[in-house]
């Protein structure tokens, strides 16, 4: 009788094989996640570079064109190669496990996302190392995240920089609409038995939305890199306005896909709100299906607010006054998921550990981005402060306030549920409180410098401006911001090896994830589980609770 020799595991390359070649949507989520922390860091390090150049007047820490590189490289890195990944991470982890399914729609596909992806980022910072041939050494993009013609012509960008940024940016955006129609897919067809779709977890429904956000708008954008390459190196001539082409057409096709993007990142965020605040308040979220139809609503009224960032243009009173009406009619239904949120929280019994603490921030911080938002809808103020750091501190209190705060939650959330170990919530309160100092000294007083007339995207200023001191204060609040983060990163690995032993709920909730051991098996669940509400993990717990089984 033969015998067969048993193939060793546990070695570096078996483990590291086993992560290139999965298709498991866990180990993809957290490839995701992993590396969009590792680009948190290099982004948040430009950053704090130009906070550092900033900080005093006539400052020389970095030269021009490096700060030109420098806030190019942040804002394209935090948008293409941190949130979305990040957020399509939780996503591609939570939802199959949330909706009692073993794997993603389409698992190959799922792993080609990914890496084409992340071989988008890669790319985009390999600019930094590449030569260039006759235009001498590598260099990065300095054309602003933004890429406005005619910046990227041959004529002003005559390197291959403005070519690593069109195809690192095209390449992200093929990978998240493959993600995007995968968790389509997964959430309308996988469901488990018994979960009607007014059963599913508002989490899965705001990712559900997200991604067909993404359909609509990634494309634009990717129509426009192919465009600029056209331009570029074959003649073409659609952002060439000396040769009839539209600088105002690149703008266009930027912001179709750039102002959609900011509820691409913000919706994934809401949907982790709906499912940490209802936990932590002991209480059923208040109006789901009001909040379901605020997402969706959400999701129509974002394709036709683009051009309020086009408002200096000079697009004519017609269109100003729609686009002014459209930003502004999108602030109902946020203010919809505001208002539950407030009532979910109110009368129950609210525990402050650090995944609430930071959900409680973003409500905080949300409704103050939202309502600079709103003034700068108004088309006569946007004139006024839409190239000041007025909007700087505005975006930012939308991205770092709401989103980032809600990813922190999301960490400290969910991972005990990925690791099977508890973070340490003395080190998640210093990290939160260090943020929120940190945040609110950057960028609340970043909107003094603005209304004083600080333009956006400069290299220093003179002394006798008035902005040096608020600027000296923005700058110390980024390095309270830097300390609170690695305090974060020291957290995720010392309670890998060190953290308190989880269990499968340490929470006490009721989504079907936590019903499964932490971490999850590769096959998700033992038996595909049968629900009969919408927290079918509490109506098992709890089978006297008044609220069990409610629809």
């Amino acid at each position: 009788m033969a015998t067969h020799t048993p193939r060793r595991h546990g070695g570096v390359f078996d483990v590291l094989q086993e992560w290139i070649t999965t298709v498991d949507h866990k180990k993809i989520g957290l490839m995701y996640i992993g590396y969009a922390l590792i680009f948190l860091v290099v982004a948040g390090a430009e950053a704090l570079l130009m906070r550092v150049q900033l900080a005093v007047p006539n400052n020389h820490f970095v030269s021009p064109q490096t700060f030109n590189r420098l806030f190019t490289m942040h804002g394209t890195t935090m948008v293409f190669f941190v949130g979305m990944p990040i957020l399509f991470g939780f996503g591609n982890y939570l939802i199959p496990l949330m909706i009692g399914a073993r794997d993603m729609a389409f698992p190959r596909l799922n792993a080609f996302s990914f890496w084409i992806s992340a071989f988008g980022g890669f790319l985009l910072y390999f600019s930094y190392l590449a030569g260039s041939g006759l235009y001498g050494a590598g260099t990065a993009p300095d054309v602003g995240w933004f890429a406005y013609a005619p910046l990227t012509s041959r004529v002003f960008s005559p390197g291959h920089s403005t070519d690593y940024w069109t195809l690192s940016v095209l390449l992200s955006g093929v990978g998240s609409i493959g993600t995007a129609l995968n968790i389509v897919a997964t959430a309308l067809t996988m469901r488990c038995r018994g979960m009607k779709l007014s059963r599913m977890p508002l989490l899965v429904w705001l990712y559900v939305v997200t991604s067909c956000i993404a359909f609509i708008a990634v494309s634009p954008l990717t129509a426009a890199q192919i465009m600029l390459v056209i331009d570029r190196y074959l003649g073409g001539h659609f952002f060439d306005t000396q040769a009839g082409g539209s600088a105002v057409l690149w703008m266009h096709f930027f912001w179709i896909f750039g102002h959609p993007e900011v509820y691409i990142l913000v919706l994934p965020a809401f949907a982790f709100a709906n499912e940490i605040i209802p936990v932590f308040s002991r209480k059923a979220i208040f109006g789901y299906p009001a909040m379901v139809a605020a997402t969706v609503a959400i999701g129509f009224i974002s394709m036709g607010v683009w051009a309020h960032h086009m408002f200096t243009v000079g697009l004519g009173p017609e269109a100003n006054a729609f686009f002014t009406f459209s930003t502004m009619v999108i602030a109902v239904p946020t203010g919809i998921k505001i208002f539950n949120w407030l009532a979910t929280m109110w009368g129950g019994s609210i525990r402050f550990a650090t995944p609430m603490i930071f959900s409680i921030g973003f409500l905080f911080q949300f409704l103050i981005a939202g309502l600079t938002g709103v003034m700068l809808a108004a088309s006569p103020f946007d004139w006024q402060l839409g190239n000041s750091y007025f909007v700087v501190a505005h975006f930012h209190y939308v991205l770092v306030g709401a989103i980032l705060f809600m990813i922190f939650a999301a960490f400290y959330f969910w991972y005990p549920k990925i690791t099977g170990r508890m973070m340490s919530e003395t080190l998640g309160k210093w990290h939160f409180w260090l943020f929120v100092i940190g945040f609110h000294m950057t960028f609340d007083f970043m909107h003094v410098p603005g209304l004083l007339g600080m333009p956006r995207r400069i290299y220093t200023y003179e002394a006798d401006r008035g902005w040096g001191g608020w600027n000296m204060i923005v700058s110390i609040g980024a390095i309270f911001q830097t300390a609170a983060t690695l305090i974060f990163v020291y957290n995720l690995i010392r309670s890998y090896y060190k953290g308190e032993e989880a269990g499968p709920d340490p929470w006490d909730a009721w989504t079907l994830e936590w019903s499964t051991s932490s971490p999850p098996p590769s096959y998700n669940f033992a038996e595909i589980p049968t629900v009969h509400s919408r927290r079918p993990l509490w109506d098992l717990k709890h089978p006297d609770d008044p609220d069990t089984n409610y629809e």
